[in-house]
């Protein structure tokens, strides 16, 4: 799969090819769907497939009040990606340039001049341009004059409702893990680089894994059940921590993982971490003996689920 970044990469042999538009988040069943669409179509028309997406995400440049917190950062976005036979991803920057583009230049500058699209499948409700002005019949209206066909997503849907990154996000934050795997098609994960931390986890006895998440919002908290993938003897079981410390006056949120039976260095290792089941909330011990306690019992807790499970 190739990554494309910006306007200006865009190169001749990129032209001729089939598209699809959007965030992407969490690429969960629904956008698992419209990469399948899109194949159909390249199938059809023996061209590449191309994911066109932001960086950061409009909603993440504007500065949404309430931010909704990423499934994905953009790594984890294009490992997803791979799985599902994209050829091409392009990334563009959304930047003051990008918002102040009008609707029709989007297209000329993306559709027309840098990609040449063929076929192009995005949302019925898809806007795009300068004060969101561009929509799904301008989109149509572009496909006509200049020859490449426009369609709209198929909706799917689980359990009568349809699946979109809010409906993921909700079930993480109820840590409802199974309800968003089964939305995501695979079990939530979070990947990152190990980093040296305070070792006050060896102190308790408890030796973690500290990786720094790099997201200005994150869509799961608490304690659970995990696996690690990235190390030899994949998948590693273990507990992890996502959140502050509050026990130890800790304000930078960090995922902190302890792997079971497991006793090797592995700083600046990328990891992958699978969350399986929510054992509890995140919460403030009045001293580091019952948080030492607590994360035996979590511990025993989560030896219980692998082997149930």
């Amino acid at each position: 799969m190739e990554l494309i970044r910006g306007f200006h990469n865009l190169q001749p042999r990129h032209r001729g090819c089939v598209v699809t538009i959007g965030n992407f988040d969490g690429v969960h069943l629904g956008h698992q769907a419209v990469l399948g669409q899109l194949a159909e179509a390249a199938r059809r028309l023996a061209l590449p497939t191309v994911v066109v997406t932001f960086e950061p995400q409009p909603q993440e440049y504007f500065g949404a009040a309430a931010l909704a917190p990423r499934l994905t950062r953009l790594r984890e976005k294009l490992q997803a990606l791979r799985r599902y036979a994209v050829d091409r991803v392009v990334c563009l920057p959304f930047n003051a340039e990008l918002a102040q583009l009008s609707a029709q230049q989007f297209i000329e500058r993306l559709l027309i001049t840098g990609l040449a699209a063929r076929y192009l499948v995005v949302g019925d409700d898809f806007r795009f341009g300068r004060g969101r002005e561009g929509d799904f019949a301008m989109l149509k209206a572009a496909g006509q004059q200049h020859g490449f066909e426009v369609v709209s997503m198929h909706s799917f849907c689980v359990d009568g409702e349809r699946v979109s990154s809010t409906r993921v996000r909700e079930a993480l934050g109820r840590g409802e893990m199974a309800t968003a795997a089964k939305l995501l098609g695979r079990d939530y994960r979070m990947s990152g680089r190990v980093a040296r931390g305070q070792q006050l986890g060896r102190q308790l006895g408890f030796p973690t894994a500290n990786i720094h998440l790099h997201r200005q919002a994150i869509p799961v908290g608490g304690v659970f059940a995990v696996e690690v993938f990235g190390i030899e003897g994949e998948p590693l079981a273990g507990i992890a921590n996502v959140g502050v410390r509050p026990t130890v006056d800790g304000s930078r949120t960090l995922l902190e993982v302890h792997l079971f039976d497991f006793d090797q260095q592995i700083y600046g290792r990328y990891v992958e971490v699978v969350f399986l089941h929510k054992l509890r909330d995140e919460v403030r011990f009045a001293s580091l003996d019952a948080l030492k306690q607590q994360i035996g019992l979590d511990a025993a807790a989560a030896r219980d689920y692998f082997t149930r499970r």
